[in-house]
């Protein structure tokens, strides 16, 4: 038996092809919502607020487990009575669907987009389809759910037309790619990168005047409607026409002049930050592909060294591309082979450590800690400063380490401010403020605060202004009424939303206001709009099945989270493992390190688990 779920579209369910019956609108909306969890647990309280977000009747824990139950008749009909169910299974008090994602279309969607990123232009074609089946969850209403997983992937499809257009325009097949591209762009007039596509389609269809006239129209529109220029590739294109020039865009060219221009361009967009900073990382995965495309180790290898941005935060904005972006450089790494040179092999290593990072894989740490030993070696001080970074990525490994993280910050600091790396003295004032702040060493983290804050007045870095703000609120909280800091934090949260770090920003708000009401001792708060971004799993604790934290900022207040889990629920195991993961962070507190977001003494905590 072979079941393919469908959300693509209207929610189906086939079996062997053939459609199955699920019932009525609300078992599709549970299975729905649980599609939506990608595999992970959905609570009953989240299916209850989603399934009626006015208003919840009384039975509705008994509504939705009658939900459940029928839908695991109509997908498991050959299951026998009081035997384990295996699609929808139970895990504490919430409900998951436990299918392979290559049985789900949204899974199989993302892996293809995945894969094609990478791929070659006839791999492309295979791996993306031409054709879409409508808009998913189309029969579900517009709940927010809902909404917000139809834009999710509505973006994957959006993507997939621009990659498989690039492939077609590649193989010399730009006619095939204008019609799925005029429906984005006529769609989505605001998506330059398919804006951009078109005009070349056209373009290289031997449709001058149609391609000139497609570019003119965005940036116009652009122009009169947000008071924003065109992107540079974008008016890159028009000159080239103009010129009668053959573009190719330079994520499929091995010009070693263009990508590394590429390359310079996202560095100068990344260290802008804001909405540059997602266009920054994006421009540099697709500058490394084409670079790797072309077979040249060495072009490769310089074209991945060339992005010499420091990096804060553990949790990448994006872990699609930093996962394609270290697999390019092990790649690059093994071609090179032993014979490569050493400053190169350590720029290499470094970027593995700092783009693989939030995981505890010993292998990234060793080569972060090869990539400082060669530049110790080779008293390179922009190399050592790098490898540093990488280091503190790495630190995030263990819980409790603060010390190690204050150590690093003050190298780079000093390496830093005896060569003139000004973007990287911020970064270990930012380091330092983090680790400082972790041990309740506000004085000095004020002073690391105030450092960073005057270098970015000078070399234009507006996130440091919007950390350190949260730095502040975050230091007051001890003195402050609840109310005060919840205001702050509301008011603070849109310029951090704004800084381009979804990794970062995702579900903040929420954690920042959760460990208010904790720290005054008032219940989590209830609303189920709430946004927990990537932390749901460890604030709505299902005890059965939590998994640990990842190794990123807020891994001790995870574990603080968790164990007060384990304190409200008297579960001596879950209790167990929250003592074991904070005993070595004893004398930090919880969630400090992030320098932006604390639930107190980890020591409090640690005495409340003993029972």
């Amino acid at each position: 038996m072979k079941l393919d779920v469908e959300v693509l579209g209207p929610v189906r369910v086939r079996r062997d092809g053939a459609e199955v019956d699920l019932g009525g609108l609300r078992h599709r909306e549970v299975l729905g919502r649980l599609v939506a969890a990608r595999g992970r647990t959905v609570p009953m309280a989240t299916l209850i607020a989603d399934l009626w977000p006015e208003r919840a009747p009384d039975n509705a824990v008994g509504a939705v487990r009658t939900f459940i139950a029928a839908l695991r008749r109509a997908l498991e009909p050959e299951r026998r009575p009081r035997t384990a169910p295996h699609v929808v299974v139970t895990h504490g008090t919430g409900y998951a669907l436990a299918l392979s994602r290559q049985f789900v279309d949204a899974a199989r969607l993302q892996d293809r987009v995945d894969r094609a990123r990478s791929a070659q232009p006839e791999q492309v074609l295979d791996l993306l389809e031409a054709d879409w089946p409508g808009e998913p969850y189309a029969d579900l209403p517009d709940r927010q759910w809902v909404l917000a997983e139809r834009r999710r992937l509505t973006e994957l499809r959006l993507q997939s037309v621009e990659l498989r257009a690039d492939a077609l325009i590649e193989l010399g097949r730009p006619a095939s790619a204008i019609a799925d591209l005029d429906t984005v762009v006529s769609t989505h007039p605001w998506r330059e990168r398919a804006v951009a596509l078109l005009g070349l389609a056209l373009y290289r269809d031997g449709r001058q005047q149609e391609a000139l006239d497609v570019i003119r129209r965005a940036r116009h529109r652009l122009a009169d409607e947000l008071g924003l220029d065109p992107g540079e590739h974008l008016a890159a294109l028009e000159r080239d026409i103009l010129r009668q020039e053959q573009p190719s865009p330079y994520a499929r060219t091995g010009s070693r002049t263009k990508l590394r221009s590429a390359v310079e361009t996202a560095r100068t967009l990344a260290i802008a930050g804001g909405a540059n900073l997602q266009t920054a990382q994006r421009e540099r995965v697709a500058a490394v592909l084409a670079a790797e495309r072309t077979g040249d180790a060495t072009l490769t290898a310089r074209t991945i060294a060339a992005y010499d941005v420091p990096a804060l935060w553990s949790r990448p904005d994006n872990p699609d591309d930093a996962r394609r972006l270290v697999d390019a450089t092990g790649r690059t790494l093994y071609r090179l082979g032993p014979d490569a040179p050493r400053s190169t092999r350590a720029r290499l290593l470094a970027t593995i450590g700092i783009e693989h990072r939030g995981s505890r894989d010993a292998w990234a740490a060793d080569a972060a800690d090869e990539a400082d030993r060669i530049a110790g070696e080779l008293g390179d001080p922009t190399l050592r400063v790098l490898a540093l970074n990488a280091r503190f990525m790495q630190s995030f490994q263990k819980p409790g380490a603060a010390a190690e993280r204050d150590r690093i910050g003050a190298e780079i600091i000093t390496i830093s401010s005896a060569h003139d790396l000004p973007t990287f003295e911020i970064l270990g004032h930012l380091v330092r403020l983090q680790a400082r702040a972790a041990i309740g060493d506000f004085a000095a983290a004020d002073q690391h605060a105030t450092a960073a804050e005057g270098i970015s007045e000078s070399y234009e870095a507006p996130v440091v202004p919007v950390l350190t703000r949260w730095y502040r609120i975050m230091r007051d909280i001890g003195t402050a009424s609840a109310s005060e800091s919840a205001r702050a934090y509301r008011q603070a949260y849109p310029a951090l939303n704004d800084a381009g770090m979804p990794g970062l920003s995702g579900g903040l708000l929420s954690l920042a206001l959760l460990t208010i009401r904790l720290r005054h001792g008032r219940p989590a708060p209830a609303d189920p709009a709430l946004d927990w971004g990537p932390y749901e799993t460890w604030i709505l604790v299902d005890t059965d099945a939590v998994p640990d934290p990842p190794a990123d900022h807020l891994q001790e207040l995870m574990w603080c989270l968790i164990a007060e889990t384990a304190i409200a629920r008297s579960d001596r195991q879950l209790a167990r493992r929250a003592r074991t993961a904070l005993e070595c962070a004893a004398g930090e507190l919880g969630g400090a390190g992030s320098g932006l977001i604390t639930l107190g003494p980890i020591s409090e905590t640690l005495a409340r688990l003993h029972f």
